[in-house]
């Protein structure tokens, strides 16, 4: 996520703003997660599986509206 982007403006952003912080790494703590199970890795059952992903995709749409907002700002 936000690949992008520099790493300093991104490591400015989390420092500024604690939530965006906390966004960010519960982000980075699911995709790990569910890259382990695709892979097999974390044994998991479908069904949490799915909702992983559902709650991935929207830390995801609100961040990159969080960053919107800060860019404009």
């Amino acid at each position: 996520m936000f690949e992008h982007q520099q790493k300093d403006h991104i490591a400015a952003v989390m420092k500024a703003n604690p939530e965006f912080r906390r966004l960010y790494q519960h982000h980075q703590e699911l995709d790990s997660k569910v890259r382990d199970a695709e892979l097999g890795v974390l044994p998991m059952h479908g069904d949490t599986l799915l909702g992983m992903k559902r709650e991935k995709l929207q830390v995801k749409e609100r961040l990159t509206r969080m960053w919107g907002q800060l860019g404009s700002a």
